[in-house]
């Protein structure tokens, strides 16, 4: 028996086609103030094979006529530069042998850091082929899920919950489209340390793909958002979402509330909205008190809409407003702008209009009844004063600052949907006037950002937010290998000089 297994080794070591750690030669990409690996880096030789450094920065490289001589890589990242030789190109050449190791270090102009993928197939592939250390437990496939569209997260039962969107598998171009779950445990109560990974542990189906948690009946997927947990009379946790029905290209054509059974782990619809109504749950949710009552805000480019935080309210639209200056309009106006004696706009909570957005201030502009500078959507780029539009956004109460901090996604900036800004305010509510960009992608989208506040260190100088890296949108054909839509988490350190308190006035 002991000559068959000495057999069996020899065959393996021996075999041609089977590669052991030694025989990669290792690349590792680090940031070059922070010296930790950087994910998301492109390593690409003279005749166009590519590598993508994992979420440890490691390509694991072990190509056949290629070793054992000098290899040169060409190198780039969304967010980090590497200097360029006398020919303009940007790259370095390697002695690349089985078994050596090779060290990049990449100036980050990002302000963020990025950290590491947390969805998807392969995050530490090339660490586990080269033998270095992983924090996850399933480091190359978790949930058979190889990419998942936008987050929702939440504390609930002292666990964190997320749920996704649209998200691909292994055995079929068709996945799950009816939002995929997970839970988390937090850092405090024995999880991972936010800065390593989260280790999330998916609701599987019999085939062991991640479940369809919200399978709501209709055609077209579904998909959720507005997450959010509230008690009830008697003190008992409940988690709740909107849900919407979408077909063809992105048109809902329904949405309502689901509440999630935990034993199930399932969300079952409580009700259908009226689709008409102008106010309803939206976005990523933010508790609020004012005068003494407890409400849920909600919106998408800022929380405008707000309805008292319990479970009767949350499903009762009537009782939903948003903060405006708007009123009914007469004749044919559609809305009227709304001012004082001294022709300053009057923001109150009003209930049954629309929640102010770029798109209708724009209008409003153009028929001459609003100032540019008057809008609430006026934000500035606090480097060159430009007018930056919000697609969508995260906004949290942060400690460290004593400010509300919003993550937002830009739409039409330097990519389409790519470029993510901070910005702080005296209240959720605003007036959001400064940011600073502080992640950026060339030809490449990076939205619907989630900021996490429960996950934030020191008191909150360090923060996390992910988003959704993808060719959607973006007019780029060339998707990232195991990237692609998928989620990337970042961390904001707000001690930073380039987001120093005085460059947001308020």
């Amino acid at each position: 028996m002991a000559r068959y297994y000495a057999l069996l080794l020899t065959m393996l070591v021996c075999t041609p086609h089977f590669s052991v750690a030694a025989d990669y030669y290792q690349i590792q990409v680090i940031d070059a103030e922070t010296e930790r690996g950087i994910p998301l880096v492109e390593l690409e030789t003279v005749n166009q094979i590519l590598y993508v450094t994992d979420s440890n920065g490691i390509v694991a490289f072990h190509e056949p006529g290629l070793m054992n001589q000098e290899v040169y890589f060409s190198i780039r990242s969304h967010g980090y530069t590497y200097p360029k030789d006398n020919f303009g190109f940007t790259g370095k050449k390697l002695n690349v042998t089985p078994g050596g190791k090779a060290v990049f270090k990449l100036k980050r102009i990002n302000v963020a850091q990025r950290l590491y993928r947390i969805t998807g197939g392969g995050i530490y592939r090339d660490s586990v082929l080269t033998g270095v250390s992983v924090p996850l437990k399933h480091p190359v496939l978790d949930g058979r899920v190889l990419g998942s569209d936008s987050v929702e997260n939440v504390i609930f039962k002292n666990k964190v919950y997320w749920f996704w969107g649209d998200t691909n598998q292994p055995r079929y171009p068709l996945g799950n489209y009816d939002v995929p779950g997970a839970v988390s445990e937090l850092p405090s109560q024995g999880g991972l340390a936010i800065q390593k990974g989260v280790n999330l542990n998916y609701f599987l189906d019999q085939s062991g793909f991640a479940k369809k948690t919200c399978a709501m009946p209709g055609e077209g997927p579904t998909w959720i958002d507005a997450l959010v947990t509230l008690k009830d009379e008697s003190g008992i946790e409940h988690m709740f979402a909107k849900y919407v029905k979408v077909r063809g290209m992105l048109t809902a054509y329904e949405r309502g509330l689901v509440e999630f059974n935990d034993a199930l782990k399932q969300f079952e619809k409580q009700q259908v909205f009226d689709f008409d109504a102008p106010l309803y749950p939206v976005g990523h949710p933010v508790k609020y008190k004012m005068d003494g009552i407890d409400y849920v805000l909600f919106g998408l480019a800022a929380p405008l809409i707000r309805v008292p935080a319990t479970p009767d309210a949350l499903a009762d639209l009537p009782e939903y407003e948003t903060y405006t200056y708007l009123k009914a309009g007469t004749g044919t106006e559609e809305w009227a702008v709304d001012r004082d004696v001294q022709g300053q706009l009057r923001y109150q909570w009003r209930k049954h209009l629309p929640p102010l957005s770029y798109d209708l201030e724009q209008k409003l502009i153009q028929q001459g009844t609003l100032a540019a500078e008057e809008g609430y959507f006026y934000l500035r780029d606090i480097k060159t004063k430009q007018a930056i539009q919000i697609h969508n956004s995260s906004v949290a109460w942060n400690a460290y600052r004593k400010k509300w901090t919003m993550i937002a996604s830009q739409k039409f900036g330097t990519s389409v949907l790519g470029e993510i800004w901070y910005s702080e305010a005296d209240s959720p509510l605003g007036p959001w006037k400064w940011a600073r960009k502080i992640v950026t992608h060339h030809k490449y989208s990076f939205y619907n950002p989630k900021q996490h506040p429960m996950f934030a260190e020191e008191n909150g100088r360090l923060i996390y937010f992910e988003g959704t890296y993808t060719t959607l949108f973006s007019g780029n054909e060339v998707k990232t290998p195991r990237y692609d839509y998928n989620q990337m988490m970042y961390q904001l350190d707000l001690s930073d000089p380039r987001l120093a308190p005085e460059l947001f006035p308020q």
